[in-house]
């Protein structure tokens, strides 16, 4: 019976466009599926105690952008690690990607171009001209899910991911679910390989 790898992101997430193409591949590799559940992280940080980047100390901050250079090398992506100008609200990404799902179609065309467009040539999510054109390059019907990505039912779904996330322990992103066990980061999904591998009983705080 294949296995389920719940995937909490945002594409307002370096660490998760850096981790996405490698968890694709180690799901490939074990014949895993992925639940893709984008959530709004802010608010899981309101929740859980976590600071958004420009309230975080300077010496986090500075050493936040050495660890994406070392990243991008091993992980071989493109990525400026000052792309992103200014506040950016993720949410009409997010919610589109929800839209896809919802639609029946793969997302993952979309999200790799959507990742790269933000993090390698720091284009604007948040407009929905850009999300249009990503989405029609992905092969997808761009106005539909892009009226979709904002209907009642796509708002509640991203609340929802919100408090699943939540309740499985989550605290940032991307954070990956194997049977209950969390992986946080995509510098474990090395880790989350070896667990599937030797098919191990999930790990759990009270061990």
């Amino acid at each position: 019976m294949s296995r389920q790898i719940d995937y909490f992101f945002t594409l307002a997430s370096p660490w998760a466009y850096l981790g996405h193409a490698a968890l694709h591949e180690v799901a490939e590799r074990h014949g895993a599926t992925i639940s893709y559940r984008p959530l709004p992280i802010r608010a899981v940080f309101d929740e859980t105690g976590g600071l958004p980047l420009p309230k975080r100390h300077p010496a986090r901050q500075r050493y936040r952008l050495v660890e994406l250079q070392r990243w991008r090398k091993r992980r071989g992506l493109p990525l400026d690690p000052q792309a992103r100008k200014g506040p950016f609200d993720p949410a009409p990404a997010d919610r589109l990607v929800i839209a896809i799902i919802a639609s029946g179609a793969e997302p993952d065309a979309f999200l790799r171009r959507a990742f790269h467009a933000l993090w390698a040539d720091g284009l604007d999510l948040a407009d929905g001209a850009v999300l249009a054109r990503l989405a029609a390059s992905a092969g997808l019907a761009a106005e539909p899910l892009l009226e979709a990505a904002e209907s009642p039912a796509s708002h509640e779904r991203y609340e929802q991911n919100r408090i699943d996330a939540i309740a499985a322990g989550v605290f940032g992103a991307p954070s990956y679910i194997l049977d209950g066990e969390l992986f946080w980061g995509q510098d474990r999904v090395e880790l989350l390989d070896e667990a599937l591998s030797e098919g191990r009983a999930p790990y759990h705080p009270s061990a």
